[in-house]
């Protein structure tokens, strides 16, 4: 189970734009947002505080949304102004990946979603479920298992 106790939004969602070489602003070439090739949508990004998190490491978490428009959070701000909200995804998809480099690699998580679930969803131990007993295996957005 993935994020037992919810998350906490933290700020906006933005477009996830690829890469822009410096010749290429000096060029004033527009900035592209990135789109899935399995599905076709575009691809938003978030970033995300993870209270159940044990190791420090694991406390920042970037999710990828794949959706056409921005999906957009459906809870209150939990202190006016600042842009964080509990929140539960929708669509919620864990695929394993290695990270780090040379003899320093461990497991990591690359995480996607399709939106936000409705307001009065989030928090609490059911909160973010990414599978558990019984349940059939994660799957990206795409339908393709995880």
């Amino acid at each position: 189970m993935a994020f037992p106790k919810g998350l906490v939004l933290v700020g906006e969602l933005g477009p996830d734009t690829e890469y822009q070489s410096r010749e290429d602003r000096a060029a004033g070439k527009p900035v592209r947002q990135r789109v899935d090739e399995a599905t076709g949508l575009r691809q938003w990004k978030g970033t995300f505080t993870d209270p159940s998190a044990e190791k420090e490491r694991d406390t920042t978490v970037t999710v990828t949304f794949l959706a056409e428009v921005q999906p957009v959070p459906t809870t209150p701000e939990l202190l006016p102004g600042t842009g964080m909200r509990m929140v539960e995804l929708d669509g919620l998809a864990v695929v394993p990946r290695v990270v780090g480099s040379g003899e320093f690699k461990t497991q990591g998580w690359s995480y996607y979603a399709t939106g936000f679930k409705a307001t009065g969803a989030a928090g609490g131990a059911a909160a973010g479920r990414a599978g558990g007993a019984g349940s059939k295996p994660a799957e990206k957005p795409d339908g393709k298992a995880a």
